[in-house]
């Protein structure tokens, strides 16, 4: 396994253990000495063709448990705290704070990889298309105004859920961590290629479209996350922020349309890419 630059325009990637002084890094090291590398990293040699490469997650092994935030947009508050799955709704539709919990990295996969069915353990998989904000430099107490110096880029999550486990314990984690229920990729991109004011987060369902927002959109903007979560927390390099899904979900139906052997979930993001998977047959 190795880290490449992917350039999706053009289905190519070249390996950055060719490039003199870069070397083969891990995707942590990386983003944690990117200011020292940034200017040696760039195309040229002998390049990969995306379709002959298999693609890990972009951050396969993370460095800790993800961050991520629940009831993050207006309408998908209300549809979850409706839902009778909202452990958290005794405190009201829309949260007065963010409200973070986090998923173990072992349930990360990469595109393409299959999301296990985990019969007898829930029948009620549920999808979340999420944008997910990669720490560069770390540090504690972070405020708004410096949050984004703190940025190295993002990716895309399907925060996957076992509604019914989420309901069970109230406390997130098991419902949120099963194996596999964390898709992540394509790729990671750094800051500067997405526009997080234009940016949209969409996901379809066997092609059919499901959920569809502007990240601008957020109760809690990405600012106010990274101070919440530094406040008290030092951030490292590599960290992940997933920041919560729209409206749209399976349970947000009536009924429910919860995921079923051989579904196709796609989740796609401006200036990111697309993330594809397939629950198990």
């Amino acid at each position: 396994m190795a880290v490449g630059l992917v350039d999706p325009d053009a289905g190519t990637l070249w390996p950055l253990a060719g490039m003199k002084g870069v070397g083969a890094l891990d995707m942590v090291e990386l983003i944690a000495r990117f200011g020292e590398l940034r200017d040696r990293i760039v195309v040229g040699g002998e390049s990969l063709k995306l379709v002959d490469v298999a693609l890990e997650a972009p951050i396969p092994r993370p460095p800790r448990n993800i961050f991520c935030v629940g009831k993050n947009y207006y309408e998908h508050a209300h549809e979850f705290s409706s839902s009778g799955y909202d452990s958290s709704a005794v405190h009201g539709a829309v949260p007065d704070h963010p409200i973070i919990f986090s998923k173990v990295p072992q349930s990360v996969i990469g595109p393409g990889a299959t999301i296990d069915r985990h019969a007898g353990i829930t029948d009620r998989l549920d999808y979340e298309v999420e944008l997910a904000v990669i720490i560069g430099p770390g540090g504690r107490g972070i405020k708004k105004p410096d949050a984004f110096d703190h940025v190295w880029g993002y990716t895309i999550i399907n925060d996957m859920t076992a509604r019914d486990l989420q309901s069970r314990y109230r406390q997130w984690l098991i419902g949120k961590s099963l194996d596999t229920l964390c898709p992540m990729g394509p790729w990671a991109v750094t800051a500067d290629e997405v526009d997080i004011a234009t940016a949209r987060v969409q996901s379809r369902v066997n092609g059919e479209p499901r959920q569809d927002a502007a990240v601008k959109d957020l109760i809690f903007d990405i600012p106010t996350l990274i101070e919440t979560i530094s406040a008290g927390i030092t951030l490292i390099p590599g960290d992940i922020i997933s920041t919560g899904t729209p409206a749209g979900v399976g349970i947000g139906f009536d009924p429910p349309r919860f995921l079923q052997s051989g579904d196709v979930v796609r989740m796609e993001i401006t200036g990111i890419g697309i993330l594809e998977n397939t629950i198990a047959g």
